[in-house]
């Protein structure tokens, strides 16, 4: 077995973890946790998104999302409207107040991002973006093994997004007992 500190995800983790130091007390000095930050620059590159493709493209799953949806509606930073093909699924949009935060919050970013640029390269930066997208895209394609056995990769990917939910046991009384 390789090294712990070898180890892909523990670097991936690591990695993560000196960038997100940086952003951190930015985020905290705007009232926003990093998850927040990324519903709402997730927002800001369209109109508006399924709430289930928000999800993903924010990288969370469905009930840290809800939670965290139903603060941003609070603060009035994003709205929800009904889909128009279906009306059970809402559709999210950053609102107004809510560009207003990015556009407050974006030179301090783009400040944080810069020093990062200088300190690493442009180039070598690049390269490592450019890397890491390639290793998700080959990793996404390639089977993933559960003790013997493999499975798409894509449709795991899927359910550990979004859980299914789980019929309640019926009553054998219906008294309504069963809460």
């Amino acid at each position: 077995m390789r090294e712990f500190s070898r180890s892909l995800p523990m670097l991936l983790l690591r990695g993560r973890e000196a960038v997100m130091r940086h952003f951190r007390p930015l985020l905290r000095a705007h009232g926003l946790s990093e998850q927040q930050w990324r519903i709402l620059r997730a927002l800001t590159a369209v109109e508006s998104l399924e709430v289930t493709e928000l999800a993903e493209r924010a990288f969370l799953l469905g009930p840290s999302l809800s939670r965290m949806l139903r603060d941003l509606e609070a603060r009035k930073l994003v709205a929800r409207k009904p889909a128009k093909d279906d009306q059970r699924r809402s559709m999210m949009s950053i609102t107004a107040k809510g560009l207003k935060l990015i556009e407050t919050v974006a030179p301090f970013s783009e400040a944080i991002y810069a020093e990062i640029t200088r300190r690493t390269g442009g180039d070598r930066l690049a390269e490592l973006q450019d890397l890491l997208r390639a290793l998700e895209a080959s990793l996404m394609a390639m089977p993933v093994h559960h003790a013997g056995s493999a499975v798409d990769s894509e449709a795991e990917f899927r359910s550990t997004r979004a859980p299914k939910k789980r019929p309640r046991p019926k009553s054998a009384a219906r008294g309504g007992d069963d809460e």
